[in-house]
């Protein structure tokens, strides 16, 4: 089980689990690893995966209708990535699920995900929290997109997530905080002084 070692320390700081109910819940989930730049959902198909980063990077984004690419979400080590309307709805995906860094996952289906919420009280708890957690964190971006300047959103997202800012090149960090790569240059340089 020591694929599994992250994934345990991630459940188990969410929700109090027995050893037994977690056994069954790590079974569902299967490892795989990516390469840089794949694609592991495509606009328009159904989302019936979800995503656990052992190592590496994943990001969720869309494509406006200006063509301009828009990185909704970034997953490091340690958490889950979904398309999670799709996932929730099974309907077609409106965004993209990509490899950002090389990769080793850990997946779970649709299907065995749902198994777990009928069969382990427990998960469905770390469902809920899962759900609430994805929840703030989409407001809490939607609202800093309102009342924050573009200066005051990088800094805020070198505050909250700095691996977004260390790791990743200028075009994706633009584009999670709604800048032009031009404007954050701009203000990178400008903090560096």
């Amino acid at each position: 089980m020591e694929h599994y070692i992250e994934l345990t320390n991630f459940i188990k700081k969410n929700i109090d689990i027995e050893d037994e109910d977690l056994k069954v819940v790590l079974s569902y989930f299967k490892p795989i690893k990516k390469s840089k730049n794949e694609i592991l959902l495509s606009n328009g198909k159904n989302s019936q995966v979800s995503y656990f980063v052992k190592k590496g990077c994943l990001r969720i984004f869309y494509i406006d209708e200006e063509g301009k690419d828009i990185t909704r979400y970034i997953a490091f080590e340690n958490q889950f990535a979904t398309e999670l309307v799709s996932f929730i709805t099974n309907e077609p995906a409106q965004e993209n699920i990509q490899v950002i860094e090389k990769s080793e996952l850990l997946y779970i289906t649709h299907d065995d995900f749902r198994t777990l919420i009928k069969t382990i009280p427990k998960w469905k708890d770390f469902y809920n929290i899962y759900l609430e957690k994805a929840y703030v964190n989409s407001s809490k971006r939607l609202i800093s997109f309102t009342t924050l300047d573009a200066s005051e959103r990088y800094q805020q997202l070198f505050k909250i997530n700095p691996n977004i800012v260390r790791r990743l090149p200028n075009k994706i960090v633009a584009s999670y905080i709604n800048i032009s790569q031009e404007t954050l240059s701009r203000i990178k340089s400008k903090l560096q002084q």
